[in-house]
């Protein structure tokens, strides 16, 4: 579902809570550019409609150790656990790997209805 890439970062910078907490360059960075977007697949799973989940870097660094709030979240789809790990309320997506400036990384699940999902946490990476 997903590309990962290797790649090395000169600098990274905590954003917590959508607060930007450091500029380098031209990033400028906060949780509020992570676009979550949700659409029905059209397919059932264990009589549920599938969602695809797509995020959108729209960031002009990369971001890493994404962490949306899953509280409540439910789904009779597997899931594999590199791709989104729940722990404790939070879900993290792509095992933590960066989520590339400009670029989406999606994943599915089934249930009733869609969730909520919301960013909680980066890290943000500038070279």
């Amino acid at each position: 579902m997903s590309l990962i890439h290797t790649r090395i970062f000169s600098s990274s910078l905590l954003i917590k809570q959508g607060i930007l907490n450091h500029r380098h360059g031209h990033c400028q960075c906060s949780l509020k550019q992570i676009a979550i977007i949700q659409t029905d697949t059209g397919a059932t799973i264990h009589n549920k409609p599938e969602w695809k989940v797509t995020i959108h870097n729209v960031c002009s660094c990369a971001v890493l150790h994404l962490k949306l709030d899953c509280s409540g979240f439910q789904t009779v789809e597997d899931i594999d656990p590199s791709v989104l790990s729940i722990s404790n309320g939070e879900c993290l997506v792509n095992n933590g790997q960066p989520i590339y400036p400009s670029t989406t990384f999606s994943f599915t699940y089934a249930w009733d209805t869609s969730f909520p999902f919301k960013p909680v946490y980066s890290e943000v990476a500038c070279s």
